[in-house]
């Protein structure tokens, strides 16, 4: 099933979904990932400026961006059940603009970036991110993502990437399965 037809439930410490036709239990998110949400916060947003988030989940980066001197804050999402959540978290955020729908489908719509994070879950076009992951940055931007890989490689293929290694206690059989975090760093 496709992951935005998925009804979502949303706990204290994490968001996740029962796929109704196997009966299993994903994790969307979960908040063991408070310290790498701060650090990739702190990452984009080192040179202020506008910052665009894409996937909003537990709103643990989004709050930490917000932590920061920034001009404008973008978030781009796509799951019904996350929308109104991201909309009442910006309520009373002048910054913040929420951009409903796929970052692939609306990536014509968007302006340039100094800091852009990408955290996306069931993601049916991230092998095009590093494809158009360039046009949205602004010279000197800094760029990261979630990563699920251990160690320097990326699935998304992007070249000079840096990482910052980041020890991690993710709960067993997650979908997070490490006891290292290699946070990419990506400068434009």
């Amino acid at each position: 099933m496709v992951y935005i037809s998925q009804n979502l439930e949303f706990n204290e410490n994490k968001i996740i979904y029962t796929d109704a036709v196997i009966g299993v239990e994903w994790e969307v998110m979960m908040d063991w990932e408070d310290t790498l949400m701060s650090a990739s916060a702190a990452y984009i947003c080192e040179g202020g400026g506008d910052i665009l988030e894409i996937g909003f989940g537990m709103a643990i980066s989004a709050t930490y961006i917000q932590s920061h001197t920034i001009n404008s804050h973008t978030i781009i999402e796509n799951h019904p059940d996350m929308i109104p959540k991201a909309q009442a978290w910006a309520a009373d955020k002048s910054n913040v603009i929420i951009v409903e729908g796929s970052w692939h489908d609306v990536k014509d719509t968007l302006s340039t970036y100094d800091g852009l994070f990408m955290d996306t879950y069931g993601d049916q076009d991230m092998d095009k991110f590093s494809t158009v992951l360039p046009s949205l940055m602004k010279a000197g931007g800094k760029a990261t993502w979630w990563n699920s890989m251990t160690g320097s490689e990326n699935y998304y293929g992007i070249s000079d990437v840096t990482y910052d290694v980041y020890d991690v206690n993710p709960p067993l059989n997650s979908y997070f399965n490490y006891n290292q975090y290699y946070l990419p760093k990506k400068q434009f």
